[in-house]
């Protein structure tokens, strides 16, 4: 890819290489660096623009290269002429383009992910709550949590909350709902709704899970059948 992000989580950038930019243009990568060092431009932006960084060539030596943001390119290529070059320019444009599109695209599922999160603690805790001042006291009672929970995930993933963790691989303490996405913690706390609305009601387990298998899947399968035909 000409042009790709990189950085850590809520601190993404875009970046293409020295590297990449001499295969472009058909320039030997020694005279990229010379000209990136050459440069008349200000320390501070050199530094905000290019990254001094390294690769592995095909001999496994490690060497150097430039990780170049957008501004950088544009004003490093600017003295690079010809129709191939002016090509060349706007490929890079277009892909800064679009990787610029695609940032902003998991930035806003992200704000998504986040509100689904927050709204997802407050209603685990009213599930919970629901548990306690609901249910009878039992030995078993400790359990209706987690039994609730693997309810919702079998029929939302069609695996308990132990094959989810296994699949996604979890450290200890993490936690699984950060791994799924928003649309999922939205479908997983619309059911922990149903569930504390039915237990509220005085409805039992085995009655819950009946109604859901009932009901929720064929609610589903409607959705997913009336997204087909959209299509």
């Amino acid at each position: 890819m000409l042009v790709e992000i990189i950085g850590k989580r809520n601190e993404e950038k875009l970046i293409t290489t020295s590297l990449k930019i001499a295969e472009k243009f058909g320039k030997e990568h020694t005279h990229i660096l010379r000209d990136i060092r050459d440069m008349k431009c200000s320390d501070t932006f050199r530094e905000s623009n290019f990254g001094l960084s390294s690769y592995k060539s095909a001999q496994g030596k490690t060497l150097p290269m430039y990780e170049v943001t957008r501004d950088g390119f544009i004003l490093l290529a600017m003295g690079y002429t010809g129709k191939e070059a002016m090509r060349f320019k706007e490929d890079y444009i277009n892909a800064f383009n679009a990787m610029e599109n695609e940032l902003k695209r998991i930035y806003t599922e992200r704000q998504q992910w986040q509100i689904e999160r927050d709204k997802g603690v407050v209603i685990r805790h009213i599930l919970t709550d629901t548990i306690k001042m609901k249910i009878a006291e039992s030995p078993h009672k400790r359990f209706a949590y987690p039994n609730y929970t693997n309810l919702i995930y079998r029929t939302l993933f069609n695996k308990t909350a132990k094959e989810l963790e296994q699949e996604y691989d979890l450290k200890p303490r993490e936690n699984l709902r950060d791994y799924f996405t928003g649309g999922d913690l939205e479908k997983v706390q619309s059911m922990e709704m149903l569930v504390s609305s039915l237990i509220g009601c005085g409805w039992g387990y085995a009655e819950i899970k009946q109604f859901i298998a009932d009901n929720w899947k064929k609610q589903i399968e409607e959705v997913n059948h009336g997204q087909n035909k959209n299509h």
